[in-house]
């Protein structure tokens, strides 16, 4: 589980379109770092969307935003194409990343009990460190609230 203050876990996992990317070679850049269940469900859609919407606002305060699940690349791309998507997506496929920031769960639903990503948001600022973390996140007035972080930062 990670901690506010810490510094965050790194990774080099594929993103859309093939290439790696490497967490710690954004710096000095903030990342906000968002994990979400599924590519292309509803939820996960409008948190995308919102993203994309104030995706150039994030990158005037200084900021890259990277969307990751465990959905394969080519769910990626695929869900890009279909929304026009303007962020990053970042593939977990083995969960490692997942589990490193605490965000693979014990779920339930309907009754039945299963695991899966926890919708998170972290914010991690130009020198690595976690600066904030949104659990359990609830997508209306999400992306709002952690443009204003990254602002703040």
């Amino acid at each position: 589980m990670i901690t506010q203050g810490q510094i965050a876990p790194d990774f080099t996992l594929p993103r859309d379109g093939g290439e790696q990317i490497t967490l710690s070679s954004l710096r000095p850049q903030s990342v906000v770092l968002y994990f979400y269940p599924k590519d292309d469900t509803p939820g996960c859609t409008t948190e995308a969307l919102d993203f994309t919407s104030h995706a150039a606002e994030f990158a005037a305060a200084g900021a890259v935003i990277l969307g990751m699940s465990k959905d394969g690349i080519a769910a990626h791309d695929k869900f890009i194409k279909k929304h026009s998507l303007g962020i990053a997506l970042v593939s977990d496929e083995n969960g490692q990343t997942c589990e490193d920031y605490g965000v693979w769960v014990e779920k339930n639903m309907y009754g039945k009990t299963y695991m899966g990503v926890e919708r998170t948001t972290v914010l991690i600022d130009g020198t690595g460190a976690i600066a904030r973390i949104w659990n359990k996140v609830k997508v209306p007035g999400h992306v709002a609230e952690v443009l204003a972080a990254v602002r703040a930062l």
